[in-house]
């Protein structure tokens, strides 16, 4: 596997670093929460074409693909951005798979009329739970009693509040939603589009573990004790270095999982699944490593460490705990347990 980065590769790399640098600054970051959404920040990659490059030429979209979605997904964490980049792109490239039953739609979300966001949890008792940009979105594609359905979203919405700042709501499946699909088609379009969801968020949260452990690292070369830099110490540089050959090592295997939608197909689900248990842990512990370097510092909420702390476990418990990852993964490679 060849992960060096073409030259148009490297362009939208640099290209979306520096929207996020100018738009997405860790100030207005803050100043966007507690409802963690920036309107300014959504105008900005709209203008883009954050949404158009999901989609395929043949929808009339750029046509990226799942390794380049991977590298913009990885800025995006780099910044903890206030917007639903991944869920708008896999939504997206969802409903393009939809054909007429999704087009409407389709060309709402690429002009930016409407947000439309992806539902990684199947709906219980008609309930979507923790939808990411559900506080704001205008719609979300989901499954809904076997059913791949886009639920529009008003009144039924309820706000979730938590301590990662995020746009979550739960939403009420009505019986106004419009039907995509249904029965195994449904399912396996919905399981396509959830192995990509996990793919993109791992490199997200792997690009949020390596600017963690930057911020640590610059930390520990300004802050002095004993008349010596901190980092000068063993017990701060070494678990530093530990969680950044962690962070790289989640990088790598977020990208293995998003060259795998091409060529290698039939590890697409397991090698998602594994690049999210993962980067999620990986993140976690480079979070946490960094932020007890910067002290009570690091806990003060004009810190941006404290940023990342919160919103990567945001990011990943929308989808549930590593282990729930590690059974997809068990699932994919062995087959379902039967009770």
């Amino acid at each position: 596997m060849d992960l060096s980065l073409s030259g148009e590769q490297r362009q939208l790399v640099d290209s979306f670093a520096a929207i996020y640098a100018r738009e997405s600054t860790c100030e207005r970051v803050r100043a966007a929460e507690p409802l963690g959404f920036d309107s300014r920040l959504w105008k900005a990659l709209l203008e883009t074409g954050a949404v158009q490059m999901a989609v395929g030429e043949a929808a009339d979209g750029w046509g990226a693909s799942e390794l380049e979605l991977a590298l913009i997904a990885e800025q995006y964490g780099r910044a903890v951005a206030s917007a639903p980049v991944i869920e708008a792109h896999v939504a997206a490239r969802l409903l393009a798979t939809c054909g007429d039953a999704g087009a409407s739609l389709l060309a709402e979300a690429m002009t930016g009329d409407k947000l439309v966001s992806f539902g990684p949890r199947v709906a219980r008792n008609r309930i979507l739970r923790l939808v990411p940009a559900g506080a704001v979105a205008d719609a979300v594609v989901a499954l809904v009693d076997e059913r791949l359905v886009a639920v529009p979203i008003g009144a039924n919405r309820r706000l979730v509040q938590n301590l990662g700042s995020l746009p979550l709501a739960d939403i009420t499946a009505d019986d106004d939603v419009v039907i995509l699909s249904e029965g195994d088609a449904a399912r396996r379009m919905f399981s396509d589009a959830l192995d990509l969801w996990l793919a993109l968020t791992a490199s997200a949260l792997a690009g949020a573990a390596k600017k963690a452990v930057e911020l640590g690292v610059e930390y520990a070369k300004q802050r002095r004790a004993f008349g010596n830099p901190i980092g000068s110490f063993q017990a701060v540089s070494h678990p530093l270095a530990d969680r950044a050959t962690a962070a790289d090592g989640a990088l790598l295997l977020a990208l293995e999982a998003a060259c795998a939608f091409t060529d290698e197909p039939e590890r697409t689900t397991e090698l998602a699944a594994m690049a999210f248990a993962f980067a999620y842990e990986t993140a976690r512990g480079a979070t946490q490593r960094s932020l007890h370097i910067h002290g009570g510092y690091g806990f003060s909420m004009e810190g941006d460490i404290q940023l990342y702390y919160r919103r990567v476990r945001g990011w990943a418990m929308v989808f549930g705990e590593s282990a729930i990852a590690l059974d997809r993964v068990a699932n994919a490679r062995y087959g379902a347990a039967v009770s």
